[in-house]
C-alpha cells in the first residue's frame, strides 16, 4: 500500500500542468516567412496556409478567406518539427528512481509489451523537449533480448491513444554481445562465450519458427469453423514483423553485430534497421546493397576504441551520407539523461560542423527519421496533404539560438512554456527587484 501510494506521490509531483492543444477550428494563415521545406528549396517570403490540421497551400501570396486567421511572421522561420527515431520519453521521468521506470519488462523475451500504452502523456519531460522542436518521438522498450514494440508518439494529448500516430513503429531486439574477452584468467574461455552467442542466436531462430508455424495453423483452422487454435500472445504480437516484414529494430554496434545482423536478416527475410551502428562507417557498402537503414543513437560521443580519432564519432553522419547510407540522428538514452530528447539540435549541429550541410543535417531529424519511422507521409517536411506540424522561430535552424515561439501538431497550437522557462523567468524577476539584474 505504501509503494502504491509513494507512486502516486511521484505521479502527482512530477505531472506537468499544461492543457494539451485544442483541435484546429479556424483556418490560419502564415504569411511572408522562410519555409524550411526539407524535401525542396528553402522558400524565402512565403505564405502557408493549414486547415483542420493539415497543410493546404504553400505559395507567394495566398488569399485568405474571411473566416482565416493571419499571423505575420515576416522575418521568421517555419521549420517541420524535429523527430526523434528512439526514445524512453513517456516511459521514464527520473532514472534513478525506480518507481518512474516503465521502459523494461522482467524476462528475456517480451515482443508482446507496447510502448504506447504505458506512455505518461504528463510526463514532464516532453514540454522541455517540444521546447527544443522536437514535436515526435519513438518510444521504445528496452531490456531483454526482444523488448517489445515501440510506438511514434506525438508531444501532445490528454491520454496515450491521443498521442499516438502510429502502433507499431518496429520490433526491437538486442543483439547479443559478439566482443569476445579472449584473457586467460576470465570465468568464461573463449570457447564458452562462443557457444552461448550461437545457443542465443539459435533460440531467436526457433521462435520465428515457431511464428510461422503458428500463423500457418491458424490460417489453416480459421478455414475449419469447427476448429479453434489457442492464442499464444507472444507469438500472435510477432506476426507483423515475421510474416508481413514490419520492421524491426536490432540494436548493434559493433562490426561483428552489424553484420551478423545483416546476415541473420537476409537469411530469415526480415526488415531490419540498424538502431545505434557505431561501426557503420567500417562496411557501410553492406547497408547500400541491403537497403538496411541506421538510426545513429548520438553524435557527441567519445570513439569506441583507442586508436579512433576523436572526431570519428562527429564525422560519421557525413561518412554515411557519401557512403549512399539511409540514416537519422537520434540520441542513446539511459541514466542518467533519459529525458536528454531535447539535445537533439545540438546532434544535428555537431554533425553539420564536421561535414554534413545545412539541408542534409536538418534532414537528418526530420524526414529522414519519419521515412525509417515509416511516417513520412504525415509529418517531416512542409508539404500540401501533410499534417501541420511544425514550430515557428526567430532564427533559422540549427543554431543555438533557434527557439520556437510557437509549435503545432497536427494544427494544435501547444503551450511551449516549461519549468526551466518558469524558472528563469521567476529569478530573472527576482534579481531586477534586487537591482542587481543588468540588461
Amino acid at each position: 500500500m505504501r509503494s502504491v501510494s509513494l507512486l502516486f506521490l511521484i505521479s502527482i509531483v512530477l505531472s506537468n500542468d499544461q492543457i494539451p492543444g485544442a483541435d484546429q477550428k479556424r483556418p490560419i494563415l502564415l504569411r511572408g516567412g522562410t519555409l524550411h521545406t526539407v524535401s525542396g528549396d528553402v522558400l524565402e517570403k512565403y505564405d502557408l496556409l493549414f486547415a483542420e490540421g493539415k497543410i493546404i497551400t504553400i505559395d507567394e501570396r495566398i488569399q485568405p478567406s474571411p473566416e482565416t486567421d493571419v499571423y505575420e511572421i515576416f522575418g521568421k522561420h517555419v521549420v517541420p518539427g524535429y523527430v526523434a527515431g528512439y526514445t524512453r520519453i513517456g516511459l521514464t521521468e527520473i532514472s534513478a528512481v525506480k518507481q518512474t521506470n516503465d521502459h523494461s519488462e522482467v524476462g528475456d523475451i517480451n515482443p508482446n509489451v507496447r510502448a504506447n500504452v504505458a506512455y505518461n502523456p504528463d510526463s514532464d519531460l516532453i514540454p522541455v523537449t517540444r521546447s527544443n522542436g522536437v514535436l515526435v518521438v519513438n518510444s521504445a522498450p528496452s531490456s531483454g533480448r526482444i523488448s517489445g514494440q515501440s510506438s511514434v508518439m506525438m508531444m501532445d494529448g490528454w491520454t496515450w491513444e491521443d498521442a499516438t500516430m502510429k502502433h507499431p513503429a518496429a520490433l526491437n531486439l538486442n543483439w547479443p554481445n559478439m566482443n569476445f574477452d579472449f584473457r586467460k584468467n576470465i570465468k568464461k574461455n573463449e570457447k564458452t562465450q562462443r557457444a552461448e552467442y550461437i545457443e542465443t542466436i539459435r533460440k531467436i531462430d526457433h521462435l520465428i519458427r515457431n511464428v510461422r508455424a503458428y500463423h500457418h495453423r491458424r490460417n489453416a483452422k480459421e478455414r475449419k469453423a469447427e476448429h479453434k487454435q489457442e492464442s499464444d500472445l507472444r507469438l500472435e504480437s510477432m506476426i507483423p514483423f515475421i510474416i508481413y516484414k514490419e520492421p524491426i529494430h536490432v540494436k548493434a554496434n559493433d562490426i561483428r553485430q552489424i553484420e551478423a545482423a545483416v546476415n541473420w536478416a537476409n537469411d530469415q527475410d526480415l526488415n531490419i534497421v540498424i538502431l545505434g551502428g557505431r561501426d557503420s562507417w567500417i562496411n557501410p557498402e553492406l547497408l547500400v546493397k541491403n537497403n538496411i537503414p541506421v538510426i545513429l543513437l548520438g553524435v557527441q560521443v567519445t570513439p569506441r576504441r583507442r586508436f579512433e580519432p576523436i572526431h570519428l564519432p562527429y564525422k560519421l553522419p557525413a561518412m554515411l551520407h557519401e557512403a549512399g547510407v539511409h540514416f537519422c540522428i537520434s540520441l542513446n538514452p539511459g541514466y542518467p539523461m533519459d529525458g536528454h530528447v531535447r539535445t537533439l539540435p545540438d546532434e544535428a549541429m555537431k554533425a553539420l560542423s564536421w561535414g554534413l550541410t545545412e539541408d542534409q543535417a536538418l534532414r537528418s531529424i526530420t524526414l529522414s527519421a519519419a521515412e525509417i519511422l515509416g511516417v513520412d507521409e504525415q509529418i517531416g517536411s512542409l508539404e500540401p496533404g501533410k499534417d501541420a506540424t511544425f514550430f515557428i522561430a526567430e532564427s533559422e535552424p540549427l543554431t543555438q539560438t533557434t527557439n520556437p515561439i510557437k509549435a503545432f501538431i497536427q494544427g494544435r497550437e501547444l503551450d511551449l512554456s516549461d519549468r526551466q522557462k518558469n524558472l528563469w523567468e521567476k529569478y530573472k524577476e527576482k534579481y531586477r527587484r534586487l537591482g542587481r539584474l543588468t540588461e
